[in-house]
């Protein structure tokens, strides 16, 4: 068996000497479409902030294509091939959609591969194109959206790391989100999913584990979650 692309063994972190995630280990194979799954306030985000270098675990380790990263600091995972995009989209509202994406790719000096990405991005989001000159902060929240998951391909990542993405979206707009999502993971890139629509984010999971109070409680295929009796009762209401 090849070792995952991302292992986490015994993971505790928290918040001003509050821990919130209480020994968590996972493992992501590469290639994989992994879902963490779980209600409000369970340290799905957390994790993902840990991973990506935005906080020090206390204890445990993250190792990463091999290397142990566990408190690495973000500008040194990025340039590893970690792309996290946040919660709420964090978009530079008064840049134009080209300006947003060629932040994603500020490491990279060779101004052809810039653009190599940029019409890779543009391939995938066709609106992002019609509004590249438009002002980040004037289109709709599923184009935001887009703008943000191609920001974070703009590093051409081995890891895509996506919290929340249909928060604050229309339905129609999730399942379209959710459909580019499956087609940057069939292009390659692994990718690791926090969703708070819990069975759209297990339909389309390769694997998924369930949080609750900073504790893995389950984990398994997703059609084995979605199957799962607690699962249904606590997260799809049936």
């Amino acid at each position: 068996m090849t070792e995952p692309i991302l292992k986490i063994t015994d993971l505790q972190c928290g918040y001003d000497g509050v821990q919130v995630i209480h020994g968590v280990s996972m493992e992501v194979a590469e290639g994989e479409l992994v879902a963490i799954i779980g209600a409000n306030g369970a340290g799905k985000s957390t994790i993902m902030k840990s991973i990506a270098g935005l906080m020090n675990p206390t204890a445990g380790s993250i190792v990463f294509a091999g290397e142990d990263i566990t408190n690495f600091p973000a500008h040194k995972n990025v340039p590893k091939g970690i792309s996290y995009v946040p919660e709420g989209r964090r978009l530079f509202s008064r840049l134009s959609v080209k300006e947003n994406l060629e932040l994603g790719a500020f490491g990279v000096q060779d101004r052809a591969l810039v653009e190599e990405r940029l019409e890779m991005v543009f391939g995938m989001f066709p609106i992002l194109k019609a509004r590249a000159t438009q002002q980040a902060d004037t289109m709709s929240g599923g184009e935001q959206q887009m703008c943000a998951i191609g920001r974070g391909l703009m590093n051409n990542p081995k890891l895509l790391m996506l919290d929340e993405l249909s928060l604050g979206l229309m339905p129609s707009l999730v399942e379209k989100v959710l459909e580019a999502v499956v087609a940057i993971n069939r292009k390659g890139v692994t990718v690791l999913l926090v969703e708070q629509m819990v069975q759209e984010a297990l339909e389309i999971a390769n694997r998924g584990y369930v949080v609750q109070t900073g504790r893995i409680v389950q984990e398994g295929s997703g059609l084995e979650l979605l199957d799962s009796e607690d699962v249904r009762k606590a997260y799809l209401g049936l």
